[in-house]
């Protein structure tokens, strides 16, 4: 049996173990063939064309999920981070196929399911299958949500409207005027879909205008 048991901290606050025992998680983990692997900095996890057939848990570090656009421009989807689940989209949708890729941004570990275990039937008469399955799509819904979110980012017509509505949604979320993204630069203007150059000018005239402080992730809000 796999060791499971020191992942626990982090599985019990994954909103896909909602309603599930402690000790009933391990047990969930074995029968969907869970395992974990290792992955260094800016490895790729899974490559675009990939079989989707997994669902994914991040267990430490930070992870991104790439598309690149038909000339090749490069577009974070999402910024994954530690606890989160990741591709289950895929499973919902019965797509074959990963159209994107998952890459580390940090050092990180991930935990893969087994995608067609969890969503078929159970031999074993699972007390907590129904359980899960319903916490997979409460999970799908709440990402709809999030990617609605960016699209309201992205419509904004100009690179400093599109940063300043980034950033009111970050003080919204951590109930403060000060906060750290989980981006850098380039990350953060490839998650915008702007060129880096023109939102450095666009940050740098909001600090002038002293509508914000920043220091490389770190932002404040003064206006």
């Amino acid at each position: 049996m796999n060791n499971f048991e020191k992942y626990i901290n982090v599985l019990k606050h994954n909103p896909l173990f909602n309603n599930i025992t402690i000790d009933d998680i391990p047990i969930m983990l074995n029968r969907l063939h869970a395992y974990t692997k290792s992955y260094k900095k800016e490895e790729y996890i899974k490559h675009s064309g990939d079989n989707a057939d997994f669902i994914g848990i991040l267990l430490s570090g930070k992870i991104h999920i790439l598309q690149d656009d038909y000339y090749g421009n490069r577009n974070i989807t999402a910024s994954i981070s530690e606890g989160a689940l990741f591709a289950e989209a895929f499973a919902c949708a019965d797509i074959k196929q990963l159209n994107l890729d998952i890459v580390a941004a940090d050092n990180c570990t991930v935990m893969f399911l087994d995608s067609s275990t969890m969503l078929g039937s159970c031999n074993h008469t699972c007390k907590f299958h129904h359980t899960i399955v319903k916490n997979l799509l409460g999970i799908v819904a709440n990402k709809n949500m999030y990617l609605n979110q960016k699209l309201r980012y992205m419509s904004r017509k100009t690179t400093s409207k599109k940063v300043m509505a980034y950033l009111y949604e970050q003080a919204k979320l951590t109930d403060s005027n000060e906060f750290t993204i989980p981006f850098n630069r380039q990350e953060l203007a490839d998650y915008l879909g702007v060129e880096r150059s023109a939102m450095s000018v666009e940050i740098s005239k909001l600090v002038k205008l002293g509508i914000i402080e920043t220091k490389r992730s770190y932002f404040k809000i003064l206006e």
